[in-house]
């Protein structure tokens, strides 16, 4: 069975260094093909499918017209197939999909805190991959977790009754958490995979800097527990019309005191991949990369801008800050085509699962921008797509807080002001308010810390502080907005409004009471 054949793209001037490794010592064979009755074992009348992407995490190959391919593989490699369009690959328990083969013949080195891959042994006379034919329309949402990062089973506890019991039975496609999917105990990946797999999707997964092996050399053996959990760092597949790509951006060393130390970056492999990969993909499509470190910290951020200038459509998305911010890239940072949008997203754990307790006994969690935690969800639609953010356990149109003085005085109004935190708010946002139902007028996008959270903080510092893990110090928040109350109000209750639209067309309103004395 023959799939629509890739539009190939010469991506030329690209100057990339050779891959760091010595190059495949043998060669992995194997067959895609149509698993219809999604038993995962190729039976009689079951084709090979044509025109399928293979990797090693370098190369990419196409399958033939019998679906059979051949990609060179060394002693520590993984092999998977790059989901095409209107296929599926197995899921395991977990809904963690299953598309890759690790050709690992001594298994990971030994004397690892967390058990890494298992002996391998000799490479398989054939390598096949199970697809099953799904539908996957234009138009459809996806689920994106910035950090879920639970320490402890507590905190995976904390997720589930949080975000993932309120997720149950969403309509989406997939899920993503974009990295720090546990915070440094690799134990917890399990409990955490099963409360992920409440929500019922399946789920892909980035490697984040908490989610490496500390007791290891060097990068290239950083990720020997995510690999066993998860599969590769670095891959791809396409639902619909968008092309998803994973990089694994969090570079592992030991620094001069032989400590443990990582840097945000790619390695020659991932950008080799990232290029080999991009060549079978059309211009039309949506590409989305998908990180753990945002894309400004990455030193090798010129040579991404780079492969993908010829690409009219993509965006990248990640996590690791633990606030909810947008970047826009064009030619003043190093970029040669068209704007890139990078999202930085809200964090499923808001700041490390700290604050004070609610009634369920779980924190609050306020990320440092004075943002709630929770998730965005993303609405693909052709080449393009809006995001939506939502706070965990808020309704859909709680999307912003305004910020007065309880009372103010009637000598103080001049300089009286209004602040307003609209969560997912970015420079191409624009807010207003009105009081009283008067003129609506223009509020200033300002980069301050949140009001409340500074309120929280003092709390905590205070003679008798809130329970719980105290929150990280108040950041500077790239969504805040300052207008000022005009001098002529009387005595008495007033009532401002704030009406925001953000980049996407999409429109939200809040209100709040204050008193004038």
């Amino acid at each position: 069975m023959r799939l629509s054949p890739p539009l190939l793209v010469v991506l030329a001037g690209l100057a990339l260094p050779a891959c760091a490794q010595e190059g495949p010592t043998q060669t992995a064979r194997g067959v895609v093909f149509l698993d219809a009755d999604g038993d995962g074992v190729r039976d009689a009348g079951e084709p090979g499918l044509e025109a399928v992407r293979v990797s090693n995490g370098r190369e990419v190959v196409l399958t033939d017209e019998r679906g059979r391919y051949e990609v060179g593989v060394d002693d520590d490699d993984i092999v998977f197939v790059i989901k095409p369009r209107g296929y599926m690959t197995p899921l395991d328990e977990n809904l963690l999909p299953r598309f890759y083969y690790i050709h690992k013949p001594a298994g990971s080195a030994p004397g690892l805190q967390f058990k890494g891959v298992a002996p391998t042994g000799p490479l398989p006379e054939s390598i096949d991959f199970p697809l099953s034919a799904q539908a996957e329309p234009d138009r459809f949402q996806t689920i994106f977790f910035g950090d879920t990062q639970p320490r402890d089973i507590a905190e995976v506890e904390y997720f589930t009754h949080d975000i993932a019991e309120d997720l149950r039975g969403f309509p989406g496609a997939f899920g993503v958490t974009l990295g720090d999917v546990v915070f440094d105990d690799l134990a917890v990946f399990e409990p955490h995979n099963q409360a992920v797999a409440l929500i019922g999707m399946p789920w892909y997964n980035v490697l984040g800097n908490h989610d490496v092996n500390y007791d290891v050399p060097d990068d290239a053996h950083s990720d020997e527990t995510w690999e066993r959990v998860f599969g590769p760092a670095t891959y791809s597949f396409d639902y619909g019309p968008v092309h998803y790509v994973v990089l694994d951006n969090v570079f592992f060393y030991r620094n001069a005191e032989d400590k443990a130390a990582y840097r945000g970056g790619f390695t020659e492999e991932q950008m080799a991949f990232m290029v080999n990969d991009l060549a079978h993909v059309s211009k039309d499509q949506l590409v989305v990369y998908m990180m753990h470190i945002p894309l400004r910290e990455a030193p090798e951020r010129n040579a991404f801008f780079e492969a993908i200038k010829e690409y009219p459509h993509t965006l990248s998305i990640s996590g690791h800050t633990h606030t909810t911010e947008h970047d826009f890239f064009g030619s003043a940072e190093g970029n040669p085509g068209p704007e890139h949008h990078h999202y930085v997203a809200v964090t499923a754990c808001g700041s490390w699962w700290t604050g004070a307790p609610d009634e369920r006994g779980i924190p609050h969690a306020t990320m440092s921008d004075g943002a709630p935690n929770g998730y965005t969800i993303i609405t693909f639609d052709g080449a393009g797509y809006s995001m939506a953010f939502r706070g965990a356990g808020e309704p859909a149109g709680q999307q912003m807080r305004i910020w007065t003085p309880e009372e103010v005085s009637q000598g103080e109004l001049p300089a009286a002001e209004v602040v307003v935190n609209v969560y997912a708010g970015s420079g191409k946002s624009t807010v207003e308010m009105r009081i009283d139902g008067g003129a609506w007028t223009p509020m200033t996008h300002t980069l301050r810390p949140d009001p409340y959270f500074e309120g929280a903080k003092r709390l905590e510092e205070g003679q008798t502080p809130p329970p719980g893990r105290k929150l990280p110090k108040a950041g500077q928040s790239r969504h805040i907005w300052v207008g000022s109350m005009p001098e002529t109000l009387g005595a008495g209750l007033h009532v401002v409004e704030v009406r925001t639209t953000d980049m996407f067309g999409q429109s939200f309103a809040s209100e709040r009471a204050f008193r004038v004395r």
